[in-house]
């Protein structure tokens, strides 16, 4: 008999073994996206478009001084006797009220010819970019604001490690887009693209590389105000879509549950039946930026990679070019770059909302039973 249980224990250790096996390769890497004139992709890649060098020739007077550095500056040890209020609260202060003008401090400007991003105004200016691609009149000017702060470089920056581990570890973050009224991936000049908020996780092996092919219900509850629908065109593989509107979710350290307006935003992709990939341009909205920057980042973890808020939101205000204020005329936008990459996804949308007799929805429970 234990013979027999021995045998019969190894067949089922064999063929759960065999089962994970198959779990875990990309066994819908290979199945058709486009289904029904439309292909869904969830965001599995997130960063601000900083262009960098080995040698870091963009940052030729080299990296901006954070917090602490600032701090020391500010209220050198000369013996002087200073108050809590006269030091850390009204740094504190500054950082979520920066006043008008200059802070007193250098605060070093990204240079170079080249970056990534998108013509946003259809026009070259003398403070454009021209894209690798060749691209010109590209408008980034928050690579001048951000590209010598460390924290957003690449690999090493804390804002740049964390926010894409948060992008993918975050169901918050779940950014999905759909394209309908698709009838080529290669070329067709009317599609849709809608954007949603997602509720699961993403398809990964043990290792975390993301695999295609995996389910997302869409949040049809409390993500409303990130839905948001674009008019798209496909030239030789690569989607581009109208000038709209965006919110993203962009939660980080503690799950903060923040979010991203960008003005005026442009998606353009290139695609295929597994995944997507290319840039996001927009004006990033600068009071949006600045609240996510403090809510998420404490003055403690901004430190790390030297990002002093206030310094910082003085730049993109003097940097900012899009969305002049009504009243004051002054910009309320700078033109910015999101490198992005997708995953290709099937989507399950919420059920339809189906009236009854007593006038309520029959997808939402009854009052008894959420006292169960």
């Amino acid at each position: 008999m234990k013979a027999k249980t021995g045998v019969r224990t190894a067949m089922c250790w064999t063929g759960l073994v065999a089962a994970v096996a198959g779990y875990s390769q990309p066994v819908l890497a290979d199945a058709p996206g486009l289904q029904n004139r439309s292909i869904a992709f969830a965001m599995t890649y997130r960063a601000w478009a900083v262009q960098q060098t080995p040698d870091k020739s963009e940052c030729p007077n080299g990296l901006n001084d954070g917090p602490r550095e600032q701090f020391k500056i500010q209220f050198p040890d000369d013996g002087v006797k200073r108050t809590e209020k006269e030091t850390r609260l009204h740094r504190e202060g500054d950082q979520w009220f920066p006043a008008a003008g200059p802070d007193g401090f250098v605060f070093h400007e990204a240079g170079g010819k080249i970056s990534k991003g998108l013509n946003l105004d259809g026009r070259v200016d003398a403070n454009d970019f021209t894209s690798p691609d060749g691209l010109r009149g590209v408008d980034n000017q928050l690579h001048r604001a951000i590209g010598c702060v460390a924290n957003y470089r690449a690999p090493d920056g804390s804002f740049y490690m964390f926010e894409l581990q948060d992008l993918r570890g975050l169901n918050f973050n779940r950014t999905l887009i759909e394209l309908t009224e698709v009838d080529d991936l290669v070329n067709d000049d009317d599609v849709t693209l809608t954007t949603y908020r997602g509720l699961d996780s993403l398809l990964s092996d043990a290792s975390g590389e993301i695999y295609p092919g995996g389910t997302q219900r869409i949040d049809g509850r409390f993500a409303k105000d990130f839905v948001q629908t674009f008019k798209a065109k496909i030239v030789d593989g690569v989607l581009t879509t109208e000038a709209k509107d965006l919110v993203l979710p962009w939660s980080g350290v503690f799950d903060t549950n923040s979010i991203q307006v960008l003005k005026g935003a442009r998606f353009e992709l290139r695609l295929n039946q597994k995944d997507a990939q290319g840039v996001i341009g927009a004006y990033v909205d600068i009071d949006a930026f600045r609240r996510h920057l403090n809510t998420t980042w404490s003055t403690h973890h901004q430190s790390y990679g030297q990002t002093s808020s206030p310094s910082l939101s003085r730049a993109m205000r003097r940097l900012a070019d899009g969305f002049p204020d009504p009243k004051t005329g002054d910009m309320t936008g700078i033109s910015a770059a999101i490198d992005v990459k997708f995953a290709q996804v099937f989507l399950i949308h919420p059920p339809k909302r189906v009236a009854q007799d007593d006038g309520r929805n029959a997808h939402e429970p009854k009052r008894s039973e959420l006292s169960r």
